[in-house]
């Protein structure tokens, strides 16, 4: 009989201390993912919640506050395979679902908050994200948004993959199903990132010199 390992057991128990130079980064959370019939309605209502707080102590805080969304031409040429794959993705083509493709209420960008506007999964992949975290000296980059099985955790690694160090607020990210959500919240805290409670991150972020 085969026996089965924790992660613990197999050597998945590093822990990474957050640093002292913190930003937020508010994944894709637009009005696509919360309304009822739209092809990529999520049912993340509470994380949505938990991101408008997350969001607000940010705020409070003064640290660095970036914000992505998805767009795409029309036709979807610049968005590749990706596009083709997943054609719900046409929701974000340039003028065609302006409803769906504004940021969820709470959730817009306020003045002086970048905006990185992307075409793949990763908000790293062909954007100006990591120069403009470097630029910043930023150590610690707070990850909330959706979906958490997609772009969140193509994201998360390619943090981990630039330096960064990922903290994955569990409550402010989501999916639409809650194994998909827990099985990759559960992969990403043994490889690439820390995932922590909203409470755990509010507390960090109020602590912060």
């Amino acid at each position: 009989m085969t026996e089965q390992h924790t992660t613990t057991d197999a050597g998945f128990d590093g822990r990474l201390r957050p640093g002292t130079r913190p930003a937020l980064l508010v994944i894709d959370f637009v009005r696509a993912y919360l309304t009822p019939g739209s092809p990529l309605y999520a049912g993340v209502e509470s994380a949505h919640q938990a991101c408008v707080e997350l969001l607000q102590a940010a705020r409070k805080a003064h640290i660095p506050i970036i914000h992505t969304n998805v767009g795409y031409q029309p036709g979807g040429r610049d968005g590749g395979v990706f596009f083709r794959k997943l054609p719900a993705l046409a929701c974000f083509e340039q003028g065609r679902h302006p409803d769906l493709a504004a940021f969820g209420p709470g959730l817009e960008p306020a003045e002086g908050e970048t905006l990185i506007t992307k075409q793949y999964a990763s908000a790293f992949f062909g954007t100006s994200l990591a120069s403009t975290l470097t630029a910043l000296r930023v150590d610690t980059l707070l990850i909330a948004g959706v979906s958490t099985s997609g772009c969140v955790r193509a994201t998360t690694v390619d943090a981990c993959q630039h330096g960064f160090i990922p903290l994955v607020v569990r409550d402010a990210v989501g999916d639409r199903t809650a194994a998909v959500h827990d099985a990759n919240l559960f992969d990403l805290q043994a490889k690439y990132a820390e995932v922590l409670s909203l409470q755990h991150v509010l507390d960090y972020l109020e602590k912060k010199p």
